[in-house]
């Protein structure tokens, strides 16, 4: 088993910080090694990774039942920042899987989120089926349900982000609309 000798670290770090900190060559490279893992042979490494997994495995196992409801919900709400936060497009990633993902990782059923959050089933189903958009109120609500863990203005900026991949993608309104502009500019960038 693999142990840490702390003495070197601390004979390192516990110097004043007023003394001006001098070392010859061969203290860099002994400060070096002393922060140098060791090679491991094929059972040492072995044997290292699975403690590590049992470790893993009686932390996880200690988990309550809010504290796995509040990392699925920070995991969702990190997927939802970085993929607004990015350039590309992804038609699959839309308002309306994000409110799926939303309802399924609080274990809830659309009826009863949709009790929750004051709307008919019926509307849910179309918001959560991506056959309907979201209104203002709607969101303004998913905000109130989170306890603003999920603002609006981040549910605002799904909506908008899979409206800009419509509007990138509709050449037959960008023919027909442009079709009918009377005059143009003289130039273009």
């Amino acid at each position: 088993m693999l142990e840490f000798d702390v003495s070197t670290l601390n004979a390192t770090t516990m110097k004043s910080k007023k003394e001006p900190r001098k070392m010859s060559r061969a203290g860099d490279f002994e400060l070096d090694e002393s922060f140098v893992s060791p090679k491991l042979t094929d059972n040492e490494r072995f044997e290292s990774i699975e403690v590590f997994k049992s470790y893993r495995r009686k932390i996880v196992s200690k988990r309550s039942h809010d504290d796995k409801l509040k990392i699925q919900l920070m995991q969702l709400k990190f997927l939802m920042e970085d993929y607004v936060g990015t350039d590309k497009y992804d038609e699959s990633l839309n308002f309306a899987y994000f409110l799926r993902q939303y309802i399924e990782r609080l274990g809830k059923k659309n009826i009863e989120f949709a009790q929750e959050i004051n709307i008919k089933p019926t509307e849910l189903s179309q918001l959560v089926n991506h056959h309907r958009d979201p209104n203002h109120k709607i969101i303004m609500r998913l905000e109130a349900h989170s306890n603003k863990i999920f603002p609006a203005i981040l549910w605002f900026k799904l909506f908008t982000k899979e409206k800009a991949l419509e509007l990138l993608k509709d050449d037959n309104l960008r023919k027909t609309e442009s079709g009918r502009v009377k005059k143009r500019l003289q130039f273009s960038f």
